[in-house]
């Protein structure tokens, strides 16, 4: 950085640190809040648009008079400032304001305009929020993932294990399938009276039981048990020939479920008696009709508004049926429904596996963005009812989207959340460590989740899946064990919500041309065109072997000893579920200077198993030692050495540590204190490259090469939400030279930019 004569200055002094470490650092921990801001980022880009497209257009109740779309939306810039709202006990917040479009039906007259709807609380640069004066958290929920999920339960009459299986969608009725002990497949919708499997198929449009049956001929073969033929004989069939059906009604019901083929008035019949039984089942006490039976399958199951899979829980379904289907689909199709049928047959044969319920692959992480806009959508339905209703009313000459519009349930639906959700919480202030793991927390508790006294052992447990994604050790002792726990100090969550873990790509073959051969040891020889050996097996490649090697055909793979790559581009990020198929090696597993597996057999997790292979059947290798641990953890050096009951009572009184007058680094150290201190928030940074020109207690002012100066406000001895004492001190002094991100100021529990706990 070249600076101007005026603005020479030293470089800043920290004090020295000295590493023992055996094990290199291959890849920095990553931003430690980085969930919550890349949550509430999605939420303002992304995630407001789809909860107004869910509801645009709104109509009126006849379908003729109006039409109010929402287009797009933009926030105004927050009147105070994120101190300002503390000193003034209010809250920090943006206007959000939406541009509308009203179409007069009648007229085709339209009239835009811009809505303010509502101050919505924002988000502060450290992941927190202030609501009222006092900093708050929203915690991440950990909840079960929409998708499919078969069980094998024990029956104890034929002592049979028989499959079950639930589908559970985003939002809209559960589907939960059956298997009696007779071999009946059965549905129940929303915990409701059953349906056998064959009248369910039946009302969805498979009329023919010949047809239904071929549909399963090629896995339903097991002599003793016919599953879809007991069923099919064992099914109270309504005869088609007792009830009365209009032929316009028969025409309407076959052109909904069979465009493509032609009219066939017997197997229109047979579906309109199926789709009236089911309706008999799930009403009992209501006369069925046609159309009601219809409107009922189709808003249960096919429509976008009462039924929603979500886009995680297509994925899954689509994964777990193994079905190659469309992933923007979000209701249920036929196809869905028979896959399921049979895969339940398949698992009550003993082929294929039924799934594990606390399985990270099946649990999914509901973030800050999410669960506000869930509350958003619960406002804006709210909303649109009383947007129907008034347009009844309003006369076309005075009607205008802000007449129409009343942002109310909005504002309070969005209020009710931050202030009382058991998940947005006081934030734990005590030190910077308290702010970082509560920030980090994930929590199985709160609406839609477990609650304490239900929750029984398994949920609470460690899982092996939770390696290198949720922390083993930390979580509270008492009644809330293992519901509340914490992400792993390297992980991250994807756009589904999994929660994913970084591993390094091991390889044991490189392409010819390839410019790290130098070196490396062959375990194949290499030979030229004519047969004859360049390198020999078991040998080192020389420097004088390289351009002969590079002279074979483009593309040859030449076989070295397996070694892991260099490089963030070779470091993979996978999900529980992904990392099933793969063999992993420890990160303390003995590499050369050239990065290759020192010992032939090397000790590696597959799924939940821990055995020892030969070296070339690795296919990634985890990053640190440290990334199967939350941060808490990762502070407590010789982590190895203690119990694991210790560690968890030292990970949580960590936090409970009160700052001190004079606060002082360890001696002994893991070397995540810097990260922990930083990423806390409560350090002051330079916001640019240039010289510190000015210190004071209220301030410290850097210049950059232009000249131009930037301010950066120190607090001083301010409250905390646990009233310990806050209090920034600076530790630049006047003409040092500065980068962007170099500390200028610590905190009253932090010492030279690393975390000082009491």
């Amino acid at each position: 950085m070249a600076l101007s004569p005026a603005l020479k200055g030293q470089a800043m002094q920290l004090p020295d640190v000295k590493t023992y470490a055996k094990i290199p650092q291959i890849l920095d921990v990553p931003n430690l809040i980085q969930s919550q801001i890349q949550s509430w980022d999605w939420l303002t880009a992304e995630g407001l648009i789809e909860v107004y497209q869910e509801i645009s257009p709104i109509a009126d109740y006849t379908g003729k008079k109006y039409e109010l779309h929402f287009l797009e939306h933009y926030f105004r810039e927050p009147k105070y400032s994120p101190q300002e709202s503390k000193e003034r006990e209010i809250t920090y917040s943006q206007p959000l304001y939406v541009k509308t479009r009203l179409v007069m039906k009648e007229t085709g007259e339209i009239k835009e305009q811009e809505i303010f709807m509502g101050d919505i609380p924002m988000m502060t640069n450290n992941g927190t929020f202030i609501i009222n004066g006092a900093e708050r958290v929203v915690v991440s929920q950990l909840v079960r993932s929409p998708g499919i999920y078969f069980v094998l339960e024990r029956n104890a009459v034929t002592n049979r294990n028989l499959c079950f299986a639930k589908l559970i969608p985003s939002r809209g009725a559960w589907l939960e399938f059956e298997t009696s002990s007779k071999d009946i497949l059965s549905v129940k919708v929303d915990r409701k009276r059953k349906v056998s499997a064959s009248t369910f198929l039946r009302a969805l449009g498979v009329s023919d039981d010949d047809e239904m049956l071929a549909l399963f001929s090629d896995i339903d073969n097991d002599e003793n048990h016919r599953y879809m033929e007991t069923t099919i004989e064992k099914d109270p069939v309504l005869d088609p020939k007792d009830l009365n059906f209009k032929e316009e009604d028969l025409r309407s019901l076959w052109e909904w479920l069979h465009e493509d083929k032609e009219y066939d008035v017997e197997a229109a019949r047979r579906i309109a008696a199926a789709q009236i039984e089911f309706y008999r089942r799930l009403r009992p006490g209501e006369p069925p009709s046609l159309e009601n039976s219809r409107t009922l399958i189709r808003n249960l199951f096919f429509g976008a508004r009462r039924y929603d899979l979500g886009r995680v829980g297509r994925y899954k379904l689509n994964r777990r049926l193994g079905q190659a289907g469309n992933n923007e689909l979000m209701t249920l199709t036929v196809e869905d429904i028979i896959s399921v049928i049979r895969t339940m047959i398949r698992i009550n044969q003993g082929e294929g596996h039924p799934d594990d319920i606390d399985h990270l692959g099946n649990r999914r992480v509901r973030a800050v963005g999410e669960l506000v806009q869930n509350q958003v959508r619960v406002g804006l339905l709210r909303m649109e009812r009383m947007v129907k209703e008034k347009m009844t009313l309003v006369d076309p000459e005075v009607a205008a989207p802000q007449g129409l519009v009343n942002i109310r349930p909005v504002v309070a639906s969005v209020r009710e959340f931050f202030g009382g959700s058991q998940l947005s919480q006081f934030m734990d202030q005590t030190n910077p460590l308290a702010e970082l793991t509560h920030k980090r927390r994930l929590s199985a508790l709160g609406p839609g989740g477990l609650s304490r006294e239900r929750a029984g052992f398994d949920v609470r447990d460690v899982h092996f899946s939770h390696y290198g994604r949720i922390c083993p050790i930390e979580t509270p002792e008492g009644p809330n064990i293992g519901l509340l726990s914490s992400l792993a100090s390297y992980a991250r969550i994807n756009p589904y919500g999994f929660i994913e873990s970084p591993y390094r790509k091991v390889f044991n073959t490189l392409p010819n041309d390839s410019d790290d051969l130098k070196g490396r040891t062959v375990t194949e020889a290499i030979l030229d065109g004519d047969g004859k050996t360049i390198v020999g097996k078991g040998r080192a490649i020389g420097a004088n072997k390289i351009n002969a090697i590079k002279a074979l055909p483009n593309g040859t793979e030449i076989h070295v000893l397996p070694f892991v790559a260099q490089g963030d581009e070779n470091v993979i990020y996978l999900s529980a579920d992904q990392e099933e198929d793969y063999r992993v090696a420890q990160a303390n597993a003995d590499l050369d200077h050239l990065n290759q597996f020192i010992q032939d057999r090397v000790e590696l997790r597959v799924g939940e198993n821990y055995i020892q292979e030969p070296a070339d059947l690795i296919d990634y290798m985890d990053v640190s030692p440290m990334q199967i641990m939350s941060v808490s953890a990762a502070l407590i050096p010789f982590l190895e050495h203690d119990d694991a009951n210790r560690a968890l009572m030292g990970s949580n009184m960590q936090r409970q540590a009160v700052p001190l007058l004079r606060a002082q680094a360890p001696v002994v150290g893991t070397g995540i204190e810097s990260r922990v201190a930083r990423d806390s928030g409560q350090l002051v940074t330079s916001e640019i490259d240039g010289v510190v020109t000015s210190v004071s207690g209220r301030e410290i002012i850097v210049t950059d090469e232009n000249g131009e100066e930037f301010a950066h406000p120190l607090i001083k001895f301010s409250r905390t939400n646990q009233g310990t004492c806050f209090d920034q001190r600076p530790i630049a002094t006047k003409g040092d030279v500065v980068e962007v991100g170099s500390v200028l100021a610590d905190s009253s529990s932090t010492d030279h930019g690393e975390l000082a706990l009491g």
